[in-house]
């Protein structure tokens, strides 16, 4: 199969070069958001209060197509924070996964919980464009950067402010985290084929640092994985596709966490 990262990133490359000539850096910091404070995500995740889940509004995705072209960034959100979600996750991808910076406005604009930008970041700019559209954390994919590149750029990311979520999908790339990295997910899908293998959270969690949060990314699409999760020492599950392909995200995600309540007081 064709690695549909490696034609993502060679994309990014372009688009950002061609953003950088819309709008300049000093352009986007001067934007009212990028003077707000950003929010600490790891310090959501960690509250026992909450739910620990990372609920991600994603419209489609290279491998399973259009997931959901029916629902809006407002009603989706806004349900997810309603019903105890610790974060919040916007595609801002537009080719790959029908997303854009707007939809990440509006949910920044309607919520008051940490939002991760999800993108490819390849450049420093996605940095600052991140901040200047609201997101409080960026995600740095370790699979597509050097190990220089990851520490350049989440050194960046928390000179703004920002916090950082490296992705990782095997254990050499843990070679990966810095000082600069508050959490680091596991993502159960591989990138480079877009299988999931739901144990890959399971088999590195206790490779992770100890002071990292530990987060798992796909593959989650019940309330036994997260308790299963929870065991082996995560504390954030980002769970993005099984909301958004139900008819109605929001109430699916509100039986999600009420079920996920009832084992927790079990």
């Amino acid at each position: 199969m064709k690695n549909i990262l490696t034609e993502i990133v060679a994309h990014k490359h372009t688009e950002v070069a061609a953003r950088k000539q819309q709008r300049s850096v000093e352009e986007l910091e001067q934007v009212s958001w990028f003077k707000r404070t950003p929010l600490s995500l790891a310090q959501f995740l960690r509250d026992p209060e909450k739910t620990g889940i990372i609920a991600e509004f994603k419209r489609r995705s290279p491998s399973k197509g259009i997931i959901n072209g029916n629902v809006t960034v407002q009603d989706v959100t806004t349900a997810y924070t309603r019903y105890g979600a610790s974060g919040l996750s916007v595609l801002t991808d537009e080719k790959y996964f029908g997303g854009s910076s707007d939809d990440l406005q509006q949910a920044r604009a309607l919520n008051n919980i940490p939002i991760l930008r999800k993108d490819f970041i390849v450049d420093e700019y996605q940095i600052v464009e991140a901040k200047a559209i609201g997101a409080d954390v960026i995600l740095l994919i370790a699979e597509c950067l050097s190990k220089q590149e990851v520490a350049q750029l989440a050194a960046f990311a928390n000179n703004l402010g920002l916090e950082v979520l490296l992705e990782v999908h095997s254990g050499d790339q843990l070679d990966k985290v810095t000082d600069h990295i508050q959490m680091v997910g596991v993502n159960n899908r591989d990138l480079t084929t877009f299988k999931v293998d739901f144990n890959r959270s399971c088999e590195l969690a206790s490779q992770i640092p100890a002071d990292k949060c530990k987060v798992a990314e796909s593959g989650i699409s019940n309330t036994d994985a997260i308790v299963t999760l929870k065991q082996a020492g995560f504390q954030g599950f980002l769970i993005g596709e099984h909301f958004m392909k139900q008819e109605n995200p929001p109430r699916a995600f509100e039986h999600f966490v009420t079920e996920l309540a009832n084992k927790s007081v079990q």
